[in-house]
């Protein structure tokens, strides 16, 4: 995993290097002159796509070591919608948005959910999945039932996740990991009393780990709507338009739908 991890930032440096290269030459290339984030895109071939790797059904390594899932085909489909490859660079999801931000990828397929303040920092695509947010817990913990019982409790997810903000707003004690697969590991080992994440990612792992001793307590009444972000302005507009195009034509041609029940088990591309 550690020299997976390491391959995946040198790749992310390699491709920060030439997404650079592709937007230098001042603020008229980067302008709408020359059609924006897209017509760079275009330019070089590829699109930058940075998800975790590491949250499966959304973004995973299958046993021959793929990476596979939701996301990755999504991306997929959407890349060859506009013409081009999609290359995918893999990070802690608490490093995806930073390195949106500083310009090392053009988007983050990887099931982010739309909220407030991402939408202040953020432009979005349309929502393309749809969900509910479970409170996990050991199957003999009795003590959890609701959401308010998760106040002065101790539960752990990826810090900038919604899920650790839902969390937060219950009055839980939030405790900072890199991954899902962490975070049951440290339920399953009683250093935690709960954890929040989606009721598909809880039902995939389940399915992976039929023995675990967890179970959904409850789920939060907050229910998810899943896009792409992309960086804020008017660089970024050709794009989120390109690929809210790609998306609905994904919708309308049962894509979206038929890789939902592939990953999931059922169709999550609808409102529930």
């Amino acid at each position: 995993m550690k020299a997976r991890r390491i391959a995946a930032l040198l790749t992310a440096a390699l491709l920060s290097l030439t997404a650079l290269t592709a937007c230098s030459g001042g603020g008229k290339d980067q302008g709408g002159a020359s059609g924006g984030l897209l017509a760079q895109i275009k330019e070089r071939g590829e699109i930058i796509v940075a998800m975790e790797g590491t949250w499966s059904p959304w973004t995973y390594h299958n046993e021959a070591d793929e990476l596979v899932g939701y996301d990755v085909e999504v991306a997929q489909n959407i890349a060859e919608k506009l013409g081009v490859k999609a290359s995918f660079v893999e990070g802690d999801f608490d490093g995806l948005l930073a390195g949106l931000d500083a310009g090392r990828y053009d988007m983050v397929v990887n099931g982010v959910d739309i909220d407030e303040g991402r939408k202040e920092k953020y432009d979005f695509s349309d929502p393309y999945a749809y969900g509910s947010i479970a409170v996990i817990v050991k199957s003999d913990n009795t003590d959890i039932q609701s959401m308010e019982d998760l106040k002065d409790r101790k539960t752990a997810n990826t810090l900038t996740s919604t899920y650790a903000a839902v969390a937060k707003k219950y009055g839980a004690d939030v405790t900072g990991v890199d991954d899902l697969n962490q975070t049951f590991e440290l339920l399953l080992n009683g250093r935690i009393d709960a954890t929040l994440n989606a009721e598909v990612s809880y039902t995939d792992y389940m399915n992976a780990h039929p023995a675990a001793q967890i179970k959904i307590a409850c789920l939060a009444p907050e229910s998810t709507e899943t896009a792409i972000p992309m960086r804020k302005g008017e660089e970024t507009a050709s794009l989120r338009e390109a690929v809210n195009k790609a998306l609905a034509e994904m919708k309308e041609d049962g894509t979206l739908s038929a890789l939902s029940t592939k990953y999931f088990g059922e169709d999550i591309s609808k409102p529930q």
